[in-house]
């Protein structure tokens, strides 16, 4: 992976410098693990928006995709109706593609489910962390991957091919994917060693 110098004169992955407002996603965010349920949903729906288009596009539009989507708290969007989907339509704030729309409003639903079934997302998407001593490995969060996107199919949910779904495990540290030279790498291999992984 090709590296650039930051501001600070440190190594970052050199996705980085293709837009400004990257610097603070990576270092903050991106490759660090996330547990809370309403966030896992936001990132699984913003991947999901992306497919096709720049990640530079959805990040300049979440603020307005949290507002059109209630925060992405998935209950709540479970019962959004065909009233909402032409509220969405209208709102140039976000991405105005009605079959991702609709597939969020599928996934909120399934996520509904799947919570109810006595878990939490939480628990269901880090049962599909690669082991430890495999994440560096390609082939291994591809496999990954893959059985998680067949599984989502599976229970109803939209959107969610295997290119989307490695976004989404690189996004929420399913796999910490920052290139190991990276000055970032080791911040998010230790909040990974320090997280408790829900069971």
């Amino acid at each position: 992976m090709t590296l650039i110098l930051g501001p600070d004169a440190l190594p970052r992955c050199g996705w980085v410098g293709a837009a400004p407002e990257f610097l603070e996603y990576h270092d903050t965010e991106w490759g660090f693990p996330v547990v809370d349920d309403r966030q896992l949903f936001e990132k699984l729906c913003l991947e999901s928006f992306q497919s096709g288009l720049s990640w530079r596009t959805i990040l300049a539009k979440r603020e307005n995709f949290r507002q059109a989507f209630a925060g992405f708290d998935f209950r709540v969007v479970a019962d959004y109706g065909p009233h909402d989907v032409t509220r969405l339509l209208g709102d140039a704030g976000i991405v105005r593609h009605r079959g991702k729309i609709e597939a969020a409003i599928t996934n909120a639903r399934a996520a509904t489910a799947l919570v109810g079934e006595g878990g939490t997302l939480a628990k269901f998407f880090w049962a599909f962390e690669p082991l430890p001593e495999e994440t560096d490995s390609r082939a291994s969060l591809a496999a990954s991957s893959l059985r998680l996107s067949k599984d989502l199919k599976a229970r109803g949910f939209r959107f969610v091919g295997p290119t989307t779904v490695v976004a989404f495990m690189q996004a929420t540290g399913l796999v910490n994917d920052h290139d190991p030279d990276c000055c970032i790498h080791p911040l998010a291999r230790d909040h990974r060693q320090r997280l408790v992984v829900p069971d």
